[in-house]
Order: structure tokens, then C-alpha cells, then sequence
């Protein structure tokens, strides 16, 4: 008897002590959870890093900085042709002197491929700024001296429709829920037909010039180079299926700066006049 009231005092002994250890200890306080915790401080480099597009403010500012350096560009190109197509004496030379002109094209290829093709020279600090910017002068050089072959009125209007086109698209893949970014099969398809339709004015161009084929040629470049110029434009945005990492903010300009460029070029060839 004696026996079955210690093994039942034993039972509720352990039970009590198992009940005791099944509770789970309590949380911290708030004043513990933060004792000796400082927020972090980051810097602009470190921001763009670490952070994700959760961040409203890094999308902001990765914004800002590209369309900063956009405007640099497009305002040192704006200055060339200017120069190019209004000053005689420069026009005269270098339509006498093309020597540049191919030089400029060497230096063009060599410096998109290097920001292109290699990751470390573009986000790598003062060099990407560097190659962007021997980039945009021998682009602009090149812009300058085609522009320099068409009439001023056609330049100027064509400059004029170029800078309308391409607030519109920037208007308009800021605001529409469509996404461009996932149509980049039809973007691929679009430039194979170009690059088969200038092979073939490479053929036909030597033996007879052919105006309307011209035409339709500059008509779809400047039709692709508008659709690569909304697809740039969401990427940069960074709200659709596909977005541009925040520390490619040289390889997002280098972009837009490009298709802003190729429309202007084929406009050009569309509504330009040439100079008798």
C-alpha cells in the first residue's frame, strides 16, 4: 500500500515536471531586443549593392542617375551635330576628311563591346565613366557627320520628331501595365529581319539605288529601335517580369542613349533632305 501511494507520488512528481518543461520560455522584451542594436548606415555604393528593388529609394535613385547621364550625353551629341550641320568650315572637313569618320566607327565598336561584353570595366568606378564617355563622342562624331549631309530643316525636324517619339514611349512605359519585357522573342525575330534586309540592300545598293526599299528598311529600324527603347525603359524601371540590376546604371544608359541615336539616324534617312 505503502508502496502504490510513493510510485503514484513519483508519477505526479515527474508529470508536473514534464508539464513544467513542455512551457515555452518568454519572449524578449522590446527594450532587451534592441539593447545594443544601432541601425545601419549605408552609403550610396553599398545602397545599390545590398538592397533589392523592395526599395523604393533605390529605384529612385538608380533612375535619377541614369537619365542624369542620359541627358549629359544627349545634350554633348545635340552640340556636335549642331556644330556639324550650322559651322561650313567643320562640315566642309570632315565630309572631305572621312578618315575620322571610320576611325570614330573603330573606336564605337571597341568601346561597346568592352561595356557590353565585360562586367568589370562598367561598374568598375572612374573607368565605366570614362568608356561611357569616349563611347558617346565617337557615337556623337558619327551622328554629326550624317546629319552634316542632309539639309538643316530636315535635321532640326527630325530632331524635333525624335525628341517627341521618345517622351512619348518614355511616357508610356512608365504608365501602361503592359510589359515589354517579355516579348523579347519578338524583339529577336524583328532584328534577324533587319539584318537579313541589310544584306540584302548590301547587295542591291551597289548595282541600282532603290528608294522605296530604303524607305521601308530606315521605316522598320526606326519601328524596331522604338520598341527596343520601351523594352529598355521597363527594364530600367524595374516593376516588370524582367528588370536591370541597380549597379548597371552604365549598361541601362549606354542603352536607352543608343535607340535614342539609332531613331534619330533613321528618321533621318526617312524625312531628311540631302544636300545638293
Amino acid at each position: 500500500m505503502t508502496q502504490g501511494k510513493l510510485s503514484l507520488a513519483n508519477k505526479g512528481t515527474n508529470d508536473s515536471t514534464s508539464g513544467e518543461a513542455l512551457v515555452a520560455p518568454a519572449p524578449p522584451t522590446y527594450e532587451e531586443a534592441i539593447a545594443g542594436v544601432s541601425a545601419p548606415c549605408y552609403n550610396d555604393v553599398e545602397m545599390l549593392t545590398e538592397f533589392t528593388w523592395d526599395d523604393q529609394n533605390i529605384r529612385r535613385v538608380f533612375i535619377r542617375k541614369v537619365y542624369t547621364i542620359l541627358m549629359i550625353q544627349l545634350l554633348v551629341t545635340l552640340a556636335i551635330v549642331a556644330l556639324f550641320t550650322f559651322c561650313d568650315p567643320v562640315k566642309d572637313y570632315i565630309q572631305t576628311n572621312p578618315g575620322w569618320y571610320w576611325a570614330s566607327y573603330a573606336v564605337f565598336f571597341a568601346t561597346y563591346l568592352t561595356l557590353s561584353c565585360c562586367s568589370a570595366p562598367r561598374r568598375q568606378f572612374p573607368w565605366n565613366l570614362i568608356l561611357l564617355a569616349i563611347f558617346t563622342l565617337s557615337l556623337s562624331y558619327m551622328t554629326g557627320m550624317l546629319s552634316s549631309f542632309y539639309n538643316t530643316k530636315s535635321v532640326v525636324m527630325c530632331l524635333g520628331i525624335t525628341a517627341a517619339v521618345c517622351l512619348l514611349v518614355t511616357i508610356f512605359s512608365f504608365q501602361t501595365k503592359f510589359d515589354v519585357t517579355s516579348y523579347q522573342g519578338v524583339l529577336f525575330v524583328f532584328c534577324m529581319v533587319m539584318f537579313i534586309s541589310g544584306l540584302v540592300l548590301a547587295v542591291v545598293l551597289p548595282f541600282q539605288y532603290v528608294p522605296w526599299l530604303d524607305a521601308i528598311y530606315a521605316a522598320l529600324g526606326a519601328i524596331l529601335f522604338t520598341m527596343f527603347l520601351a523594352f529598355d525603359t521597363q527594364l530600367l524601371m524595374g516593376n516588370k517580369r524582367y528588370t536591370m540590376s541597380p549597379e548597371e546604371y552604365v549598361f541601362a544608359t549606354l542603352n536607352i542613349y543608343l535607340d535614342i541615336v539609332y531613331i534619330f539616324s533613321f528618321f533621318l534617312q526617312i524625312f531628311g533632305t540631302k544636300r545638293e
